[in-house]
């Protein structure tokens, strides 16, 4: 049957529309995927995150203060902020200016007479207000004068006092040394190893018994001792105690929980065996006593061998040989004079 004609396409217009079509839309597809693949490039792990524009607030603005100015508006509208008559330079608190030290000479009676030797300042405060002092001349009594040391005379036992050098000598303590000034019946004492340290005149900061060695420290700073020597300050000593025999281990626990004997209560603020030897003990006490230590392991029967006091305060042994002293440097002073 023959194919009807006139405006019908023929099977040859068909397969040529088609192709035509075909390749048309082609690269209309291709364009397609490639633009599907850039969008799904870099939504990976690694891929940047996309920030979001911010959009625009829609909260009404506050009415300006009366003590803001224009410029302050402005400024804060632009994300900073000025308070009023500043400069815009510094928004943070500013620092308070540094105060010039004066530099009068003056020192308080009570430093004046700490320096001088003769006692600490909390002491000397009691002398001067027992009328004991006298300044040009005249007696005083008013606590927390100032006087000259360049200009002033000021008298102690009607003596010229002259305020001296601090000096801080520490002296590791050989055997066989009384820890005082002077001994009636002329025993070796400390003050005999350490009578060319210095030409001031110093005392021993505590005591160490005769047969007790280690650390010992002199000064002739009267506030300086006070404040080591007292117990409510608690500096820290550790001593390093060898017996004859075994010490037990509920014995260490005992002297670790606190002791009553004649003495007075003590207790151990640590103590170990050191290097595993049960015949040496390690501990630190706060305790001023010189016998203290002693007595303690002689509460359990103990014969004790040695006692040495290898710290004191925050001094060590460190290169003093026995019987040898040294001078304190600047910031072992600074150091001793901060702790509280």
């Amino acid at each position: 049957m023959p194919r009807p004609t006139g405006n019908k396409k023929s099977d040859k217009d068909f397969r040529s529309d088609k192709r035509s079509k075909s390749s048309a839309d082609k690269p209309k597809r291709d364009s397609h995927e490639a633009e599907s693949k850039r969008g799904t490039r870099g939504t990976g792990r690694n891929a940047p995150v996309r920030k979001s524009e911010p959009k625009p607030s829609d909260k009404p603005r506050r009415a300006p203060k009366s003590w803001e100015k224009k410029e302050d508006r402005e400024d804060k509208t632009r994300g900073g902020f000025k308070r009023p008559g500043s400069t815009g330079k510094h928004l943070g608190r500013r620092r308070p200016e540094p105060v010039a030290k004066s530099n009068d000479g003056l020192m308080r009676l009570n430093r004046f007479l700490s320096n001088a030797g003769i006692a600490s300042r909390r002491d000397a405060d009691k002398l001067i207000e027992l009328g004991l002092v006298k300044v040009n001349g005249k007696v005083v009594t008013e606590l927390g004068m100032k006087v000259d040391p360049r200009v002033d005379i000021v008298k102690y036992d009607d003596k010229n006092l002259k305020p001296e050098k601090l000096q801080y000598v520490l002296l590791n303590k050989p055997k066989d040394y009384l820890t005082t000034s002077e001994d009636p019946l002329e025993r070796k004492t400390v003050m005999h190893l350490i009578h060319d340290a210095c030409k001031e005149r110093v005392y021993p900061i505590g005591r160490l018994d005769r047969l007790t060695t280690g650390l010992l420290l002199f000064t002739n700073d009267g506030e300086m001792a006070r404040r080591l020597t007292s117990p409510k300050n608690g500096f820290p000593k550790l001593y390093h105690v060898e017996t004859l025999e075994k010490i037990r281990g509920e014995h260490i626990d005992a002297i670790r929980e606190g002791l009553k004997l004649e003495e007075g209560f003590i207790k151990a603020e640590e103590i170990s065996l050191v290097n595993g030897d049960p015949r040496q003990v390690g501990l630190r006490i706060n305790s001023s006593k010189d016998k203290i230590i002693k007595a303690v392991f002689e509460h359990f029967k103990y014969t004790v061998k040695k006692v040495d006091r290898v710290m004191f305060a925050s001094l060590t042994k460190r290169d003093l040989p026995r019987g040898r002293y040294r001078h304190l440097s600047e910031t072992e002073v600074n150091f001793l004079k901060m702790i509280r």
